[in-house]
């Protein structure tokens, strides 16, 4: 599958399979995986086609679903090893869809030897397609996106989805706001400049593999508290995305004993 065959696919799968139950779940369609982080249908039959599917194009990669990990955890340590591997999030910000925002996206990355090369997010209540490739830049409904620095006379402006963060200031910086509640609308905002920087506390592959390719490639930062970039085999835990190196080093400063104070 070329870049645009993979964005064709995810968009049929929503048309298809998420769309239909937008604002129209049926009772026992959606349920718990833990006490507050809900599944629906819609993700359990994504998932399947889009594995189904990309194991079908790639026979040798190894295919990391968010929901296949949610039931069997030592799926990560096999993605870890895999040469070859695809991320896929069949609908990021499930609880967005359920209570009925359009905030929810399809998300796929490419992995090979612990590097994201490829990447796609389709948002299909909001029809926008994301699509990266590294070294080739990002680009917004095949329009490329570069995303201009902070100006130095300006304070950066963050967001997080970490509730207790929201209202907290990184130093002098502006306080914290709460964040779209969706990886999949969230980087593509920091793109398009409605944020400067994104703090993240959890750190699955499949939520930001995607996007920190794409922010990498707009000409942003996407790193951890330590200042190692981010890597889509390193699970530690604390992810900044930023739209420049320079805000990523001005947040950094202060994120270590913010995420401390996110319990």
């Amino acid at each position: 599958m070329d870049t645009q065959q993979v964005l064709d696919l995810m968009k049929t799968v929503a048309a298809d399979v998420i769309t239909p139950r937008f604002r129209a779940l049926a009772d026992g369609e959606v349920m718990e995986k833990n006490p507050g982080d809900l599944v629906t249908i819609a993700d359990h039959e994504s998932e399947a086609i889009l594995t189904r599917e990309l194991s079908a194009a790639f026979p040798g990669a190894f295919i990391l679903g968010e929901e296949l990990t949610s039931a069997d955890p030592t799926t990560l340590d096999r993605y870890v090893e895999a040469e070859h591997a695809f991320t896929v999030d069949p609908v990021d910000g499930t609880k967005n869809f359920v209570h009925g925002s359009p905030d929810h996206a399809v998300m796929v990355s490419e992995v090979v030897r612990g590097e994201t090369v490829r990447a796609w997010i389709w948002q299909p209540e909001h029809e926008v397609a994301w699509v990266a490739e590294k070294g080739a830049g990002v680009y917004r409904d095949g329009e490329r996106v570069v995303r201009e620095p902070v100006a130095d006379d300006e304070d950066p402006r963050g967001v997080t989805s970490i509730w207790p963060l929201r209202g907290h200031s990184l130093g002098k910086l502006p306080a914290l706001v709460g964040s779209w509640v969706c990886c999949g609308v969230d980087y593509p905002r920091l793109m398009e400049g409605a944020t400067d920087y994104i703090l993240y506390a959890r750190n699955s592959p499949w939520d930001h593999s995607p996007g920190s390719l794409m922010v990498t490639e707009a000409g942003g930062f996407v790193g951890h508290t330590d200042g190692t970039p981010y890597s889509p085999t390193v699970l530690t835990p604390g992810i900044i995305a930023a739209a420049d190196k320079g805000t990523y080093a001005a947040v950094r400063r202060h994120a270590a004993e913010a995420f401390a104070k996110r319990s």
